[in-house]
C-alpha cells in the first residue's frame, strides 16, 4: 500500500472521522459568513486502512464555515495527527497551534508552533506552513528549522513535495553538522551561517537509511 502524503492524511482522516467515532456535532443551515455551519468537539479518532489502524487525529474543536464567501474549516485549538506502521509504531506526525482548510481552494494553513515529522524522521519546525492540493506542494515563507540525522538546516522560504521527503530552502542561513560520539550521543558544531545565500539547500529521498521510529 502506498503511504498517503503526510498533510494529505489530515484531509482524508477528517472526511472519515464522523464514521469512526462519536464526537459531538452541532449543525446550522444557511449560517452565513460569521456563523459556523457545523461544530465538532473532542475529536479523538483512530482510522483504519486496509485492515490496519494507521492514523490518529486529535483536535478539541473543529468548526466549519461552509456558507462563507471563501468556505473553510477552522481548528482554533490546535491539531495533532499521528501515523502508525502496521505494528502500531508511530512513524510520522504533525502538530500545530491552529489550522484552517479553505475547502474551495484546497489550501491548508497551519499556524503557531508547527512541528512536522516525516517517515524518514526529519523534523520541520516553523510558525506557518501551507499545503496546496492543486499544486501538490508544501511551502512556507517563514523561518524554518529542519533537523536531520546528520545535520540541521535553517533558513527562510521552504518548499517541498507532499511527502516532505524532497525539499529545499530558498534562502538558507545555517547548515549545522551533527557529530555523533562512540556512545551514540550527538552534538552540533558551530553553525556555518550565510544570511546572503540565495542557493537553495536541497535534499532528496533515499540518501540514508531512516532510523527506527521511536
Amino acid at each position: 500500500m502506498r503511504r498517503l502524503p503526510l498533510i494529505l492524511l489530515i484531509a482524508a482522516i477528517l472526511h472519515t472521522s464522523q464514521a469512526c467515532s462519536e464526537e459531538k456535532h452541532e449543525y446550522v443551515a444557511n449560517a452565513g459568513e460569521r456563523t459556523p455551519t457545523m461544530c465538532t468537539t473532542d475529536v479523538n479518532t483512530f482510522v483504519s486502512d486496509s485492515g490496519y489502524t494507521r492514523y490518529k487525529i486529535e483536535t478539541p474543536l473543529w468548526v466549519m464555515y461552509e456558507d462563507a464567501e471563501d468556505p473553510y474549516w477552522h481548528f482554533p485549538d490546535g491539531l495533532h495527527l499521528l501515523q502508525f506502521d502496521k505494528e502500531m509504531n508511530p512513524e510520522a506526525s504533525i502538530d500545530c497551534d491552529s489550522a484552517r482548510f479553505f475547502s474551495a481552494r484546497g489550501l491548508w494553513q497551519l499556524d503557531g508552533h508547527v512541528v512536522a515529522v516525516n517517515t524518514m524522521r526529519d523534523s520541520f519546525l516553523t510558525n506557518q506552513l501551507f499545503w496546496n492540493r492543486t499544486s501538490r506542494k508544501v511551502y512556507s515563507d517563514s523561518f524554518v528549522h529542519i533537523v536531520r540525522t546528520d545535520h540541521i538546516l535553517e533558513g527562510y522560504g521552504f518548499e517541498s513535495d507532499e511527502q516532505m521527503n524532497s525539499y529545499n530552502l530558498k534562502h538558507p542561513t545555517g547548515i549545522i553538522p551533527v557529530e555523533r560520539s562512540q556512545f551514540g550521543s550527538s552534538a552540533a558544531t558551530a553553525p556555518q551561517a550565510d544570511s546572503t545565500a540565495d542557493a537553495p539547500a536541497r535534499t532528496t529521498p533515499g540518501r540514508r537509511r531512516a532510523p527506527a521510529a521511536q
